[in-house]
């Protein structure tokens, strides 16, 4: 069967104009919003971390309670894809922190939902329409929402508009994604998703679980903090909004390299280079001059971003011969609770040294350590 069947696009689109609604957009639009909100006294280094961390905790509660789903997967993902949307139109309305708190809780519950969901939607029926290049390419969906947002980014930097403004234009791209796909989404899944039980966490799963932990932390901070560390950089707001973009950008194109690849890569192995290589891309933004090392860093972890997503995932279903969602679900709160981690200690980095970098260095250090565990632990 063809993978460029109308059924398998339309399958295709759907999952990555949701990925592109509830992640690039509702979730990661708060990292070009942070300069802005500290620039306009909404916000200090510290309490962005503070922010943050309560969408990772939303992201790791929405995680498990996926993991604990039986039914009605079709309506949570509708609800999470609405939530998400909502909030993020919300947000243009108040700087109060709390509500702030409020808004990126529900968006990370509401994301959770989404992703988990609509990824096991996707890979069951992408494969069963025997259309492997197309069930990989759903990951570029962050990737490429991260690009709009920095693209949108770049525009709100160079008008000169205010954190209230690019809240607005981040809400209506991803009300715009969302109306494209509403009906298009499933009205059920397939039964895989929904009665298979996950296998038991062998030793192999375990470890893949300790890792994705890692990487979620390890990421995580040059995913938060990337604008802000670019304008501490550069003087012109217009040349920091640019590292965004390339971000997600560079993250779209590691998922394209491991689909030009899959069939010649050893997935244990390409899953361990990758957590090394984003290892040190993190550890550049600290080690290497301020512009060289900000773009190694940018290039070096995007790339990293999503083919470390797409590739754990992947090694799950050769380990546990075949992963259904409340594996993905499982894997995804060990890297909600890595990303919950990160703006703790990055908080705890700027309180106790006045600076990100010791935060930056742990991070690079647990992507090493990451990479290490899944090369010489996991058993494909």
């Amino acid at each position: 069967m063809s993978e460029r069947t109308p059924g398998a696009i339309s399958t295709l689109l759907t999952g990555i104009l949701t990925l592109v609604a509830v992640m690039g957009v509702g979730r990661f639009s708060l990292t070009p919003q942070i300069p802005l909100m500290i620039n306009e006294g909404a916000l200090t280094l510290s309490s962005a971390g503070i922010l943050a961390a309560m969408n990772y905790i939303g992201y790791l509660l929405g995680a498990l309670h996926v993991s604990r789903l039986t039914q009605r997967h079709a309506a949570f993902l509708k609800v999470g894809l609405i939530a998400t949307v909502l909030v993020t139109l919300l947000s243009a309305a108040t700087n109060n922190f709390v509500l702030q708190c409020l808004f990126r809780f529900i968006s990370g519950v509401g994301g959770a939902w989404a992703l988990i969901i609509v990824t096991s939607w996707t890979q069951l029926t992408l494969a069963a329409r025997q259309a492997p290049k197309l069930s990989a390419a759903v990951f570029t969906g962050p990737g490429v929402g991260i690009a709009l947002t920095g693209l949108l980014a770049w525009i709100v930097a160079a008008a000169g508009l205010s954190a209230s403004q690019a809240w607005l234009i981040y809400g209506l791209a991803a009300t715009a994604a969302a109306l494209l796909i509403m009906k298009r989404l499933p009205a059920s899944l397939p039964a895989a998703s929904r009665t298979a039980k996950a296998a038991p966490l062998n030793r192999s799963l375990k470890f893949l679980l300790a890792a994705y932990t890692l990487a979620g932390f390890g990421y995580i901070l040059p995913a938060t903090f990337l604008s802000q560390m670019a304008h501490s950089v550069f003087a012109s707001g217009n040349q920091a909004a640019l590292f965004w973009p390339l971000f997600g950008l560079a993250a779209v194109a590691g998922v394209l390299l491991v689909i030009a690849f899959a069939s010649r890569l050893n997935t244990r192995s390409a899953l361990a280079t990758a957590m090394v290589v984003q290892g040190f891309g993190v550890a550049s933004v600290v080690l290497l001059p301020d512009v060289q090392g900000l773009l190694i860093g940018t290039l070096l972890t995007g790339l990293g971003f999503l083919s470390i997503m797409q590739l754990s995932m992947r090694l799950a279903r050769e380990i546990s011969q075949g992963a259904t969602a409340r594996i993905v679900a499982v894997l995804t709160s060990g890297y909600a609770s890595g990303q919950l981690i990160g703006p703790l200690v990055s908080s705890a980095s700027v309180t106790l040294f006045h600076s990100l970098q010791p935060a930056l260095l742990l991070a690079a250090a647990g992507l090493a350590l990451g990479g290490a565990m899944v090369r010489l632990a996991i058993k494909a």
